[in-house]
């Protein structure tokens, strides 16, 4: 589904972030990118939603180059991505139902469908109650299913979640995880980068790790190693 051939990118002032990476992702899979600060995860996952363009190589989404893409017709590559980062990045002046409709709305809904499919979404990251509220009404944990939530509203093939529980406490930290565990036996493709290495080694899925903008491991059933 995902496939980085030959990749690099480099920042202005000669700042290498990614040098060389190779790398596929089946349909399906649950992996998690590790790496410390600095090590490129991020940049690697913006190369995936075309927030970024890589310096040299090419990145496929379904065998398709994404550099094939028009920029006018990137949207409807990103309809199929989900993403999911650290700041929750909600709207403060929305509720958590406006918060979650306007995924839809942007890509033209109509409001009866609308309607009709948020409460569904709020209800399976365990909102159903939330849907009035205002994001500082919630908890930490709370914002980040409402950011999961957004993200899963159009049914996404694959979820990106960039530290995703990097500013939760243990518990709300859990619950992020099972529930992106639930969306993954549905088949949603899921790439997760995380510092936590308990969370790594709990899941004990393929673990991708990146040192200084280089894939230094890629182990199957793989613990958070550098």
């Amino acid at each position: 589904m995902i496939r980085f051939e030959n990749v690099s990118k480099v920042y202005p002032d000669d700042v290498v972030v990614l040098q060389d990476v190779d790398l596929s992702i089946e349909a399906g899979e649950f992996i998690s990118l590790v790496g410390q600060s600095g090590a490129g995860k991020s940049t690697l996952l913006k190369l995936i939603y075309a927030e970024e363009e890589p310096t040299n190589g090419e990145v496929y989404i379904n065998d398709r180059a994404i550099s094939a893409i028009k920029r006018k017709h990137l949207p409807f590559l990103r309809r199929n991505i989900g993403t999911v980062f650290q700041d929750f990045k909600l709207f403060s002046q929305k509720t958590v139902f406006e918060n979650v409709a306007y995924a839809l709305e942007v890509y033209g809904k109509t409001n009866e469908e609308i309607q009709d499919e948020v409460p569904q979404i709020l209800d399976i990251v365990g909102l159903s109650g939330k849907a009035n509220k205002y994001p500082k009404q919630l908890s930490g944990g709370e914002q980040q299913r409402v950011s999961m939530a957004r993200a899963l509203i159009r049914d996404p093939k694959i979820i990106i979640a960039d530290e995703p529980t990097g500013n939760l406490d243990p518990i709300a930290t859990a619950d992020i995880i099972n529930l992106l565990l639930e969306i993954n036996k549905l088949g949603t493709t899921v790439v997760l980068a995380t510092h936590n290495k308990s969370i790594v080694d709990g899941l004990g899925r393929r673990v991708v790790t990146l040192d200084n903008g280089r894939i230094t491991r890629d182990e199957q059933n793989g613990k958070y190693m550098l």
